[in-house]
């Protein structure tokens, strides 16, 4: 059963949210070994400069680092990143897990992004959307995105 590791930048404070991601990972408990890892966001001021940005990505991508695991395809979640169709995602899930790999690694980063390390670590630059979604929401879509490739790749009737 191949392992799928979330890594967020933050955690979900809204209970909807929490119950949301809940519901998920029970569903996902049967396709995979499913793990989210919360790291803390770094501090900024109010008002931070482009070097306190950095700085804080970069404080922000040692701790995800250190939860990533290995011989994995790992996906940075970027607005820059490229768009799957749920097909496209679970014809990637199943190339992973035909080629040996044991394990898929996906990063949500804070509301300011990813430090370029990590983005330039992944394998695939992963984009939702042109549009801008807060990283709590983003990571129940991710969620679904990820339950519904593995109910395409199992051949449920939940994706029509």
């Amino acid at each position: 059963m191949i392992a799928v590791n979330i890594i967020c930048v933050g955690g979900l404070k809204e209970e909807y949210f929490r119950l949301a991601s809940k519901e998920y990972e029970k569903r996902l408990g049967a396709m995979c070994k499913l793990t989210i890892n919360e790291v803390e966001p770094a501090a900024l001021p109010q008002e931070p400069n482009a070097a306190q940005i950095t700085a804080a990505l970069q404080k922000e991508a040692v701790l995800i680092e250190k939860k990533l695991l290995a011989n994995a395809v790992t996906y940075a979640m970027c607005i820059e990143g490229k768009q799957l169709s749920s097909e496209s995602l679970a014809a990637d899930i199943s190339r992973a897990a035909v080629g040996g790999k044991s394990a898929l690694n996906f990063i949500i980063g804070s509301s300011c992004g990813l430090s370029d390390s990590i983005k330039q670590r992944a394998d695939v630059r992963l984009s939702m959307s042109e549009m801008t979604f807060p990283h709590r929401l983003a990571r129940i879509m991710l969620l679904e995105q990820i339950y519904r490739a593995f109910s395409i790749n199992a051949g449920t009737k939940y994706h029509k």
